[in-house]
């Protein structure tokens, strides 16, 4: 596995993916919308781990800069890696909304759908052609799909249509031999939903206790297990979802 391309990857997850990708040997491109210092500060601690690295501006939810954005990649592989394409993609790029079903907005659900379902899949659609045959592509899902807790319906709604669009990637790009699956984290220890998992005493014990291994998870339990599906040796493994949450409400 030579370069991948993280959706979102200047903090929490995509940039505990980023390292673990980095120390496995993997050159990474990491994608932002704002926060440009943090991801080339990822990247630089990319390099220090003998990598190459490459930071390039997303905004997920806009489909009509995914041209642009795949001409901007174009250039990158060609110009710091001679190549014409790239080995995977990992469509981690998200956000968190906390609302109950009665009081979520239609502004709040529009949001939510752009970035997490329209924007995976118009982005992964437009750079397809840029994609290696034997490739891999990772969706970034949420363990909410499998237990429900309250305030995260329309956000669960979305991860669902995640998971159901990786059955049908795996299925029409198999030809290509290319594998799709999904990771889906279980409550994480990040800035992710206000950092209420990891900020939040009260809410980080609820969590511990109702987790197998006894704790809340941590961006690099996540950012492991994408490193290790994207190893060679998980090549024949596709149309999954895998859960890294734990065991959280088994």
């Amino acid at each position: 596995m030579g370069i991948a391309l993280i959706t979102g990857g200047s903090r929490g997850l995509g940039r505990s993916m980023a390292l673990a990708l980095a120390a496995q040997g993997v050159d990474v491109i990491l994608t932002y919308v704002s926060k440009r210092a943090e991801a080339e500060d990822v990247a630089a601690q990319i390099e220090g781990l003998g990598r190459k690295a490459m930071v390039l501006p997303l905004d997920v939810s806009a489909v009509s800069g995914f041209a642009a954005f795949a001409d901007s990649l174009r250039g990158v592989l060609s110009e710091r890696w001679g190549r014409q394409d790239f080995d995977a993609l990992v469509n981690n790029a998200g956000i968190g909304i906390h609302a109950s079903f009665a009081e979520t907005t239609e502004k709040q659900f529009d949001r939510l759908m752009n970035i997490h379902v329209k924007g995976m899949f118009f982005l992964t659609q437009t750079l397809l052609p840029l994609l290696r045959d034997g490739g891999r592509i990772i969706n970034v899902s949420s363990g909410l799909t499998r237990f429900s807790l309250p305030g995260y319906a329309a956000y669960s709604t979305m991860k669902g249509a995640v998971e159901v669009l990786t059955h049908y990637l795996a299925r029409e790009l198999g030809p290509r031999g290319i594998a799709v699956n999904v990771v889906a984290p279980g409550a994480i220890e990040t800035d992710f939903d206000g950092g209420s998992v990891r900020d939040t005493p009260a809410v980080n014990a609820f969590i511990a206790a109702q987790t197998a291994m006894g704790r809340a998870g941590r961006a690099d339990d996540i950012g492991g297990a994408v490193a290790a599906l994207l190893a060679p040796g998980a090549a024949w493994i596709t149309g999954q979802r895998i859960e890294v949450s734990g065991g959280m409400f088994l």
